[in-house]
């Protein structure tokens, strides 16, 4: 018999900092991470408009250009094939009260529950400690089922606002971390 490989079996994950020449890759994460994790939460025909050339075009964009604010961002590889990234920076609302933001952070489901978020926040972290950043914030969707991931890393839940999306009103919740010195490995 046979046997096949998946994403899941794999056992070596290697983080690093995301290139322009990972702008096709980061791409097909996003887009079938969001399919994945958000069939109905968002509107099918948003989903059914992603577009990897699109969205390797944004990542072209912003890997290539040091002064974009979605310029710093990690990858998680396994095998070499990019299964996950996360982004950060200063945050896009500057009034929040935290001085770093996680943009993003996208998994393949099929590497779920194998660390590669929490090495991937750790990734993000460790980047904003680099440029000054004493703490964080990240915007995840109300709805998005993996939300308790935030709070299993000790973000506190802050507050919640809402969110359009496809012309559907959406809520979207802030999780904090104060100091990132204290920030759970």
């Amino acid at each position: 018999m046979a046997r096949t490989s998946s994403i899941s079996e794999l056992l070596m994950i290697a983080i690093r900092k995301a290139t322009v020449e990972d702008a096709s890759p980061i791409a097909t994460v996003h887009v079938v991470a969001w399919k994945e994790t958000y069939r109905g939460i968002v509107p099918d025909e948003v989903l059914n408009n992603l577009s990897i050339q699109r969205r390797t075009e944004q990542w072209v964009n912003s890997l290539s250009d040091t002064t974009h604010a979605y310029h710093h961002a990690f990858v998680a590889e396994a095998d070499g094939q990019v299964v996950g990234f996360a982004n950060f920076g200063s945050p896009q609302e500057k009034d929040s009260g935290f001085d770093g933001e996680l943009f993003a952070i996208y998994i393949l489901h099929a590497a779920h529950k194998q660390g590669v978020g929490r090495m991937l926040v750790n990734a993000a972290v460790n980047g904003l400690r680099e440029e000054g950043h004493t703490s964080m914030m990240v915007w995840v969707l109300k709805d998005n089922p993996a939300r308790g991931f935030y709070e299993r890393l000790g973000g506190v839940y802050l507050y919640e606002k809402p969110i359009e999306i496809g012309g559907e009103k959406l809520m979207e919740v802030a999780y904090g971390w104060r100091n990132l010195d204290k920030f759970p490995a």
